[in-house]
């Protein structure tokens, strides 16, 4: 996908903290929304990082394996 190293990193940087904040935003949703709304927030927040995670970061990490985090493949 991203051979370049120093792109590559940055993309990972990005994608880790984009993940970090929509983590955040299911966090904020099951404290204060219902909980029909919640578990219809974090289904399509699922969708989104399941995306993320299978178009984007694996791919990346499979060309620059360095970048991978510790267990990830756990």
């Amino acid at each position: 996908m991203i051979k370049n190293d120093k792109v590559a990193r940055e993309i990972n940087d990005l994608m880790l903290e984009l993940y970090r904040q929509m983590q955040e935003s299911i966090d904020a949703v099951k404290l204060t929304c219902s909980d029909e709304e919640y578990r219809a927030y974090n289904k399509a927040m699922g969708i989104v990082v399941g995306t993320i995670l299978r178009q984007v970061l694996e791919p990346l990490y499979r060309d620059n394996p360095a970048l991978k985090p510790p267990g990830w493949d756990e």
